[in-house]
C-alpha cells in the first residue's frame, strides 16, 4: 500500500469519527433557586439590616444609588436570614468561614443546576442517557469530586459520561462552556454535550465595606443549561442556534481589572470602573477575528444591525458601552437587557437566559411573520479580561427544522 493510500484510507477513518455540519443548540433550560426574590429597589435596606450594618448610613445611601442605576428589577437568592442566622460568620471577611460555605453550595450548586438541565433534557426529547459528555461552569464549588460528577449522579447519566469541570472562570464561564461543547459536538460523531452553569453567591457574600458595593448590587443567583450536538441530528432533534465559529481573546494587561480570589473568609471578587471602557476597545476586533474565521472574506459585509445579539449582561455601562461602539439600533440588547432588568448579573449562567430569552423572542416574531436575521453573534466577558464570541446562525423561521 503507498503512503499516499494509506494517508487517503486513514483522512476517510477519521472524517467518519466527526460530526457533520456545525454544532447545535439542540434545547435549553434555565432555574433560580427558591429562597428569596428580591426587588432591587428594597435590596439596599434589606442588607444592611440583615448584616446589622444600619448605623452605616452614608454606605447604605450608595448602595441605594448604585442599585438604582443597575437596570435591575429584582434578583434570586438562595442565601436567606435563616442561613445568615446559622452562620454569622458570613457577614465577616476575617473570619473563616470557606468550610462551612462550600458545605452549602457543594449541595446547593449541582441540585440547581439539575433543575435546569431537567428542563433543558425535557425539551430535547431524548432520555439522559443519550448524553456522552457533560461541561459543567461555576464559580461557587471548591471542592472534589466535584460539581459534575453530583449533577451527572442527580440526572442518571451514564457512568461511561466524559465530564469537563471550569472553575473560577466567572462571568466568561458560560461562554467558554459553549465553545469547549462545540468543539467536542463537532469532533466526536453522535456526541450530545450538556453544558451546564450554575451560580450561587453565598460563596461571596459579606457585609458592607465599601469596596465590594457594585457586585452586591449586580450578581444574583442562577443556572442555565444547554445541550448541544452536531449532525446528524435524530428524529425531533430540532436545531436551535446553529455554532458557527468561536474565538477566545484575552486583553493583554488588564488581569488588574477584573477577578476572583478564594480566601479563608469565602470568595473575593474585584471589578474596576474601567472593565466597560476595555472592552468597548475591544470587542469589535473580537467580532471582526470571528466572522473572518466563519465567512473568510465576505466577513467585510457584516452589517452589525443585520445581526441577532447575545450579549453577556455584566452590568447596564457594559452594555450601554457595547451598544454605543457597534452603533446597535436598541432593540438589538433587548434580550440582554431583559434578563438583566429580571435577573442581574448571574455570572456564567447569565449567557444560557439570553439565548434562552433570545430564541423565545424570535419564536414570537415569527408567527407575526417578521423578518428575522439570520446570523448573529454571542458575546461573554470574565476575568482576564478575557472575551469569549461566537458567530451563530439561526433558521429564518425558528418554529422549522
Amino acid at each position: 500500500m503507498t503512503t499516499a493510500k494509506a494517508g487517503n484510507i486513514m483522512h476517510q477513518s477519521r472524517s467518519k469519527e466527526h460530526g457533520e455540519g456545525p454544532a447545535t443548540v439542540l434545547a435549553i433550560g434555565t432555574a433560580n433557586p427558591s429562597g428569596a426574590i428580591v426587588p432591587q429597589d428594597k435590596f439596599a435596606d434589606q442588607f444592611f439590616r440583615v448584616t446589622k450594618s444600619d448605623h452605616l448610613t452614608d454606605l447604605k445611601e450608595r448602595l441605594k444609588r448604585i442599585c438604582h442605576k443597575t437596570g435591575i428589577e429584582k434578583r434570586h437568592f438562595h442565601l436567606t436570614e435563616e442561613i445568615l442566622l446559622a452562620h454569622p460568620e458570613f457577614l465577616d471577611r476575617e473570619l473563616p468561614s470557606l468550610d462551612a460555605r462550600i458545605d452549602i453550595v457543594a449541595t446547593e450548586v449541582p441540585k440547581l443546576a439539575e433543575s435546569a438541565a431537567a428542563k433543558a433534557i425535557t425539551e430535547w426529547g431524548r432520555p439522559a442517557t443519550d448524553i456522552t459528555h457533560l461541561v459543567f461552569s461555576t464559580y461557587s464549588a471548591c471542592r472534589a469530586p466535584s460539581a459534575d460528577l453530583q449533577l451527572a449522579s442527580l440526572l442518571g447519566l451514564r457512568h461511561s459520561v466524559c465530564r469537563t469541570i471550569l472553575s473560577l472562570h466567572g462571568c466568561y464561564g458560560g461562554g467558554r462552556a459553549l465553545h469547549l461543547a462545540k468543539e467536542i459536538a463537532e469532533n466526536n460523531r453522535g456526541a450530545r454535550v450538556l453544558v451546564a452553569c450554575s451560580e450561587i453567591t453565598l460563596a461571596c457574600f459579606n457585609g458592607p465595606d465599601g469596596s465590594n458595593l457594585v457586585g452586591h448590587a449586580l450578581f444574583g443567583d442562577g443556572a442555565g443549561a444547554v445541550i448541544v450536538g452536531a449532525g446528524p441530528l435524530a428524529a425531533g432533534e430540532r436545531p436551535l442556534f446553529e455554532m458557527i465559529s468561536a474565538t477566545q481573546t484575552t486583553i493583554p494587561g488588564t488581569e488588574y481589572a477584573l477577578g476572583m480570589q478564594v480566601t479563608g473568609g469565602g470568595i473575593d471578587f474585584h471589578l474596576a470602573i474601567q472593565v466597560p471602557m476595555l472592552l468597548g476597545q475591544n470587542v469589535e476586533r473580537c467580532l471582526l477575528d470571528a466572522f473572518t474565521s466563519a465567512l473568510g472574506d465576505d466577513a467585510c459585509d457584516v452589517t452589525w444591525n443585520d445581526l441577532f445579539w447575545a450579549v453577556h449582561p455584566g452590568g447596564r455601562p457594559i452594555l450601554d458601552k457595547i451598544e454605543t461602539v457597534l452603533k446597535l439600533e436598541p432593540e438589538k440588547l433587548a434580550a440582554s437587557r431583559h434578563v438583566l432588568r429580571e435577573y442581574g448579573n448571574m455570572s456564567g449562567a447569565t449567557i444560557v437566559f439570553v439565548l434562552d430569552e433570545l430564541r423565545q423572542h424570535r419564536e414570537e416574531e415569527a408567527d407575526h411573520d417578521h423578518r428575522l436575521p439570520e446570523w448573529g453573534a454571542m458575546l461573554a466577558f470574565g476575568p482576564g479580561i478575557t472575551i469569549e464570541t461566537m458567530v451563530l446562525h439561526a433558521p429564518r423561521n425558528p418554529k422549522e427544522n
